[in-house]
């Protein structure tokens, strides 16, 4: 399920690796069994004769056409679908023959947030949405399992675990980018005043 070790950067490890909730075979299953349940009741009660053969024959093509176009293909879109959070950025793979993919930086994210509904809640799941800098905008993942966990792993990346890190998708050892650095505090310059306390310049004046 994870990415291959071999599409990681230097340094880079994945911290969470998921595909979508099962609850999206539900539906798959169910047409599995109904296709079958009614294909065999039917190869079943087809008469006895010279066309019974091929009826049973025909009712098998038309299942496995059904079973083809409205359950193997949302089960390998499903196997073939993975949502996977590394160290530094958001990677998504979609598709069975014609795959595609998207890298969000971790740095370029600006805000993290779940909601999931009473049937979720009850599944484990819910869906992931993930504001980014970039030119799309808004990320949504729908039916992460353990949302709640999957968000506590990316905010703990993005903006520091109760440990103290710096977050950000960065490193301990790597050095921020330059708007993300922290500037230090410059020393407010002392203004002479008079014995009575009265300050005779300051470096706010206007000018």
């Amino acid at each position: 399920m994870a990415i291959s070790a071999k599409l990681l950067g230097e340094d880079e490890y994945v911290v969470v690796s998921t595909r979508t909730h099962w609850k999206a075979l539900i539906g798959p299953v169910l047409l599995l069994l109904v296709v079958a349940g009614a294909g065999g009741f039917l190869a079943a009660i087809v008469p006895t004769g010279s066309l019974q053969t091929p009826a049973r024959i025909a009712i098998l093509a038309v299942g496995v056409v059904i079973l083809a176009a409205f359950a193997l293909k949302p089960f390998l879109n499903w196997f073939f679908s993975t949502y996977t959070i590394t160290n530094r950025r958001l990677i998504t793979r979609h598709g069975i023959l014609t795959r595609t993919g998207r890298d969000i930086p971790l740095m370029r994210v600006n805000d993290v947030s779940y909601e999931h509904g009473l049937i979720d809640r009850i599944l484990g799941c819910g869906t992931l949405h993930i504001e980014s800098a970039g030119e799309r905008g808004q990320v949504v993942l729908p039916d992460v399992p353990h949302v709640e966990h999957v968000h506590l792993q990316m905010s703990d990346l993005l903006f520091g675990g109760p440990d103290g890190k710096p977050g950000d998708g960065i490193l301990d050892d790597e050095e921020p980018p330059e708007h993300m650095r922290r500037r230090p505090q410059q020393q407010q310059q002392q203004s002479p005043r008079t014995d009575d306390g009265e300050t005779l310049f300051s470096s706010d004046d206007d000018r």
